[in-house]
């Protein structure tokens, strides 16, 4: 079995494109759709990398990002943030400790090279 991710956005279409190329690409992947289930879900699982849509319902892709730095069983979980606003990105990125950023629409290769980068 492949290293785990947890990929979260509540946007369908993206969820099964990403999901569906992360499994081709050996991953075992688990799906959230918003912030809560997100929060439910690492806290009863371990992932190797978690991809977090920076607007999600009830609670957003950077405050879930920091809940994850601050705990201690969690904060070297790699996150990558995932989102169509370029606005501040790298600067949002760097401010909750995530290892880096993927923007929306994405191209499958430069996805997929950017997770191996991050986990292997």
């Amino acid at each position: 079995m492949g290293k785990r991710i947890l990929f979260v956005d509540d946007e369908l279409d993206v969820l099964k494109v990403a999901t569906f190329r992360l499994k081709k690409a050996g991953y075992d992947v688990a799906n959230a759709v918003d912030g809560q289930q997100a929060l439910d879900i690492i806290k009863r699982e371990k992932f190797d990398l978690i991809i977090l849509d920076l607007k999600l319902p009830f609670i957003g892709g950077l405050q879930i990002c920091k809940i994850i730095k601050s705990e201690e069983s969690l904060k070297n979980t790699p996150v990558i943030l995932f989102t169509a606003s370029l606005e501040n990105l790298q600067e949002r990125a760097k401010e909750c400790g995530a290892q880096g950023y993927l923007t929306k629409p994405f191209e499958p290769q430069q996805f997929l090279d950017t997770v191996r980068r991050i986990i292997g």
